[in-house]
């Protein structure tokens, strides 16, 4: 059978070759995505968002994938705003966007770092490819004023913008007290009144929530956010225009499904999540200062979840890793160490970190998650000791016991119930990474079989 990294029939090839089989009977390491609990997870922040009667924007970049966008999406939704951390990304998904403009929808989709100078021209031919009003770019620096002129050169019209702000992350933007950096406000103002952008607001992306173990401050790490955008509007609202509302766009996988906590009648919610609703029914009414804001959520890694967003608890009603993670490895067992070889039993798995990626977690000392399947036959259970990655080099990984929060101390503990030979299921920390080592996802559904590929979904995999 020819490896399914050098087929060069491509997608059709590998259904052709793939769809029916069993995962563990796959070249390996193999990715494998469920496309019933991406469905589930959409759906369920879609439902969130709407019961708050706040604006969503979904984020590609933890699949990538066409497939993946159209769950993001929705099936009824009039608008669809998108993400992208890549412009290739943005290329790659213009089959399906083109899909839910020809349907009558409204797309915008964000290039989702600060623009450079290397990016305006793909950008502007995607725009005129796609239309007005379906390109956004964020800026945080004055030098970044003329990228967007010669964007507007280029593609006949303007770029929707908003201003990237800090609020603690320290990655892109700039602190709310200082957004008018070289009066960069002024100047991006100046630009809206000439026509040569779409002023939309003011965006902040903060993963501090990734440290999080309680909805509590998943919740309050929202709150900042917001408060954060707030600050820096009020600091600079004469140099904004109130003829206009102005987008306050935040979050984070962890504080933005945080809302799901929102879902129900008041009087049953908690007392921290009735402050989180009130902080964003703030953030939708006119400030003191003639300002009139609406308020944006964003998030990706929601869409399939995994180790590092279940530790955060962001959610009262998360489920155990098989229940929830949509994304998982399965690679194969080459040995065990069982027999007094090591001061403790392990086994060498045939996947490292070009497979697996090497991302801490806060919960513990691992870099992976054993699906349970392959060595207990009580799925219910909930035992604070799980086989987990417990090392890792480039090709292989080391398999041992370990303790989700917290640190084991048994001096001896018991033999690794794995058999060599054996296929079992890895859960990433983080699937944004693991996702990024191959080409394509091995797709099964879990409201079916769950173990039998279903479908081929390619990723877009270049820059």
């Amino acid at each position: 059978m020819a490896s399914y990294n050098v087929i060069p029939g491509g997608r059709n090839d590998l259904r052709r070759n793939y769809v029916g089989n069993s995962i563990f009977d796959l070249p390996k390491p193999a990715v494998i995505i469920d496309r019933f609990k991406m469905r589930r997870h959409c759906q369920s922040l879609l439902d969130a968002v709407d019961f708050l009667g706040v604006d969503f924007r979904a984020h590609v970049k933890t699949h990538k994938t066409r497939e993946g966008v159209r769950l993001q999406a929705g099936e009824s939704r009039k608008d669809v705003r998108l993400i992208a951390s890549t412009v290739f990304e943005i290329e790659f998904l213009q089959p399906v966007l083109r899909e839910f403009l020809d349907a009558g929808r409204q797309v915008n989709m964000l290039y989702g770092v600060p623009l450079s100078s290397s990016q305006v021209d793909r950008l502007a031919i995607s725009a005129c490819q796609l239309g007005r009003g379906t390109i956004s770019v964020l800026v945080d620096h004055p030098s970044q004023l003329n990228h967007l002129t010669r964007f507007f050169e280029k593609a006949g019209f303007a770029a929707g913008v908003y201003l990237k702000v800090d609020t603690g992350y320290h990655r892109a933007g700039l602190p709310p007290s200082g957004i008018n950096k070289d009066g960069l406000v002024a100047r991006l103002m100046d630009l809206e009144n000439q026509g040569m952008i779409n002023f939309i607001g003011l965006y902040s992306h903060s993963s501090l929530s990734y440290y999080d173990s309680t909805p509590k401050q998943a919740m309050a790490n929202l709150e900042a956010e917001i408060y954060g955008c707030l600050e820096a509007l009020d600091k600079n609202a004469k140099l904004f225009s109130n003829e206009k509302e102005i987008t306050i766009s935040v979050g984070a996988s962890p504080q933005v499904t945080s809302v799901e906590n929102l879902v129900g009648p008041e009087n049953t919610l908690s007392e921290d999540a009735e402050h989180l609703r009130q902080t964003l029914q703030k953030a939708m009414m006119e400030m003191p200062n003639g300002l009139c804001t609406k308020l944006e959520l964003h998030a990706g890694v929601y869409v399939v979840l995994d180790v590092q967003q279940l530790s955060t608890h962001s959610r009262v009603h998360f489920g155990d890793y098989e229940e929830e993670i949509a994304i998982s490895v399965v690679a194969e067992v080459y040995s065990l160490y069982n027999d007094g070889e090591r001061q403790q039993p392990e086994a060498l798995v045939a996947v490292g970190v070009l497979g697996l990626g090497r991302e801490p977690c806060a919960a513990y000392e691992g870099w992976g998650i054993i699906d349970r399947e392959a060595y207990s036959s009580d799925n219910n259970a909930k035992p604070e000791r799980r086989l987990i990655v417990s090392r890792l080099s480039q090709e292989q990984c080391i398999v041992s016991w370990g303790r989700i929060r917290g640190h084991d101390e048994q001096k001896q503990l018991p033999p690794i119930p794995l058999e060599v030979g054996q296929s079992v299921r890895i859960y990433p920390n983080h699937a944004c990474i693991t996702g990024a080592m191959y080409g394509w996802y091995f797709v099964v559904d879990s409201s079916e079989d769950g173990k039998r590929v279903v479908d081929i979904w390619e990723r877009a995999s270049k820059w």
